[in-house]
């Protein structure tokens, strides 16, 4: 049986493998984004691209700040919190601050 640091570190583990693959594409679209200015691709095609990088980062950002919030919520306060749920108030949190730039 497995103790609890054990399951905290395999969760942390498969928490940095989620972020590390999201980010992972990221640079791919960034590096498909440098591929184009280099082709001279459209200017909207390319800002176009540009708001999918955006918008892939800012999903990133969405997860680690619901990670981090739940884990302090958890770890800290002893509140049971639903991911999915905080994933997606966040979300809904970004929505509002894009609205406001």
């Amino acid at each position: 049986m497995a103790s609890d640091q054990e399951s905290s570190e395999r969760v942390i583990g498969q928490e940095a493998a989620r972020i590390l693959n999201r980010l992972a594409r990221v640079e791919g679209q960034v590096r498909g984004l440098r591929r184009m200015v280099e082709e001279g691709k459209e200017c909207e095609q390319v800002l176009a691209q540009l708001a999918a990088v955006r918008s892939a980062l800012d999903g990133v950002g969405t997860h680690l700040i619901s990670h981090h919030m739940k884990e302090c919520l958890e770890d800290e306060m002893g509140v049971d919190v639903d991911p999915v749920a905080l994933e997606r108030a966040f979300e809904v949190f970004y929505k509002y601050v894009q609205c406001m730039r």
